[in-house]
């Protein structure tokens, strides 16, 4: 079935971060694609700290009568930050992320939204790509090491243009700079996610190149994004892996420098191997009983955790069975009587 929006069915974020450019053109060219999906959009622009330029932008907006609801954040807080507050403030059931700067073409929108029938979560994939082929090589290893930590493959998480429904954000936190690994999260927690191929905007270009911060923060994402999907209700797994590992390279040690000492005779005193040795094995004893800890935690709380999905419940409708099966009594051959039963025995979706 496909959507058919009404009012107020359709709210469309737009984050202004530290990257925007041309807001007022780009804004109506959301707006007129939106346009086409529903008769009255929400749009929300959410201004990611103090920036004069862009509050000047938007005041225009609303001057000329358009219906903005505009949220500006005290500070930077970052886009996963900026995303959750407008979320916050969203009506509708469908929710439509927007970047405030071009990466693909406003009429192609309509298709995420028109995936929406079969999936919880669409995002676009910018295709086909233009770049050069050392930014080809950064994405594709990018992507290889998120599906590498992950099991899941994407191949375009860095596209701000995604539609979903509104169930995704009411389960998932995004803070820091989540917002880039939304559909794996959606994805860890048991919504359905596509990608859609999309055309790219001819504007999309990001001239300014990324610094060894950059990557170093996208290393520690990456990390942190890894840990959430795999461990977050088995933290013993990884702390115990770790743990088992530091004790036994300890225990290792520990019995080399006593077989050394015994049979050899070789002194241990001014020794730095009998120190780490001995560290190492206060280590891992240490990381082991964190993850006991942390798997006492989960167990007390396992019931408030809920990582899974359901998509429908089918059920047998006794009391309707029964009145079935009752107004077969009247006069009705035999064989007839038996389709209606059985015809009473099949389940009723609720």
């Amino acid at each position: 079935m496909t959507e058919r929006f009404q009012s107020a069915d359709l709210s469309a974020i737009i984050p202004v971060c530290g990257r925007h450019r041309e807001l007022a053109a780009l804004y109506r060219e959301y707006k007129t694609a939106l346009d086409a999906l529903s008769p009255q959009v929400e749009m929300i622009v959410v201004i990611d700290g103090p920036q004069p330029q862009v509050t000047q932008q938007i005041e225009q907006l609303l001057q000329a009568g358009e219906p903005l609801t505009v949220i500006e954040l005290t500070r930077s807080f970052g886009e996963a930050t900026a995303l959750m507050a407008g979320f916050q403030r969203a009506t509708a059931p469908v929710i439509v992320t927007l970047p405030a700067y071009h990466q693909v073409e406003a009429q192609e929108i309509g298709k995420l939204v028109a995936a929406l029938d079969g999936v919880d979560m669409a995002i676009a994939h910018r295709w086909p790509r233009a770049g050069s082929r050392w930014e080809f090589a950064r994405r594709r290893a990018f992507h290889g090491i998120i599906a590498k930590v992950t099991g899941q493959h994407f191949r375009d998480l860095g596209c701000g243009v995604r539609a979903f429904k509104r169930r995704v954000l009411e389960e998932i936190s995004l803070y820091g700079d989540q917002h880039r690994f939304l559909p794996v999260l959606a994805n860890r927690q048991g919504f359905r996610v596509a990608e859609i191929d999309v055309r790219q905007s001819p504007k999309d270009r990001f001239e300014r190149g990324y610094t060894v911060r950059d990557y170093t923060r996208r290393a520690l994402d990456i990390f942190s994004v890894f840990f959430l999907v795999r461990f977050t209700k088995r933290p013993l797994r990884f702390f115990g892996m770790i743990g088992a590992t530091t004790f036994g390279l300890g225990v290792l040690l520990t019995t080399w420098l006593v077989i050394d000492r015994l049979i050899l005779h070789h002194p241990l005193a001014d020794r730095p191997a009998l120190i780490l040795s001995s560290l190492l094995v206060v280590m891992g004893l240490q990381l082991f009983a964190l993850g006991l800890l942390g798997e006492l935690i989960i167990f007390t709380h396992a019931r408030e955790l809920k990582d899974y999905k359901i998509d429908r419940i089918i059920e047998y409708a006794p009391a309707e069975a029964a009145q079935l099966a009752a107004a077969t009594t009247v006069a009705s051959g035999p064989m007839e009587r038996d389709a209606r039963t059985s015809a009473a025995s099949r389940p009723v979706p609720i």
